[in-house]
């Protein structure tokens, strides 16, 4: 194995932390107040965004003509700080992973940026990829991770892919990446190695070590 993807939010970071909740209201009134779309049907068209885009903001951009810098700004705006601390552990069992370490998530830079700096691990990673990778177009479509794998050099094969999504972790089994999930729960079949937080992933290389 020659690189390892970590997804951001609830990946790094336990969603005990809520940090999501807080852009989960961010994205609803930006739904009310800057769409226009009436309160009773926003949850509604979340869902229906989120099953035929991956995201609220494809069905955002698609539907309603929304400016994607716009939202990605607005949504984004939380206090991160008031959600995390300094991961020590974490900080350091990243550092004895011996594979190129990437931030590969739907979020945006500058979000991956603060949850980083938050968590003491800014510094750790080679690159963030964030939504704008393929356009706005999201996990768990193939083109990101493409666009990622091709942006660093790397084979399928040769990579892995840390996540809490088990639609995002289907895609990188089917394009050919060895799988972590993060999180409780069956194992499916599209994951090869479960554990339930990131300071376990050196761990969970064993799976391929172990094997090569």
């Amino acid at each position: 194995m020659d690189a390892i993807l970590f997804d951001l939010d609830n990946t790094l970071y336990s969603p005990q932390r809520q940090l999501f909740a807080l852009i989960d209201i961010r994205i609803n009134r930006y739904m009310r107040e800057r769409v226009g779309i009436p309160e009773a049907e926003v949850d509604g068209l979340r869902r229906r965004y989120w099953a035929d885009y991956g995201v609220t903001l494809q069905g955002l951009i698609r539907h309603h003509g929304v400016d994607p810098e716009d939202y990605l700004e607005y949504v984004h705006d939380v206090d991160v700080n008031s959600r995390l601390i300094p991961d020590a552990p974490l900080r350091a069992a990243l550092q004895s992973i011996p594979l190129r370490r990437l931030v590969f998530t739907n979020g945006s830079r500058g979000h991956a940026e603060r949850v980083l700096s938050s968590l003491g691990l800014e510094d750790l990673f080679e690159e963030i990829f964030d939504i704008r990778v393929a356009s706005y177009l999201p996990k768990p479509f193939p083109e990101p991770y493409r666009e990622v794998l091709g942006r660093i050099g790397v084979e399928a094969p040769r990579c892995l892919m840390v996540e809490d999504s088990i639609e995002n972790l289907r895609t990188a089994k089917e394009l050919g990446m060895g799988t972590i999930l993060v999180g409780d729960g069956e194992k499916p079949a599209c994951v090869d190695v479960q554990i339930a937080a990131a300071v376990q992933v050196p761990a969970a290389l064993a799976h391929w070590f172990a094997a090569a």
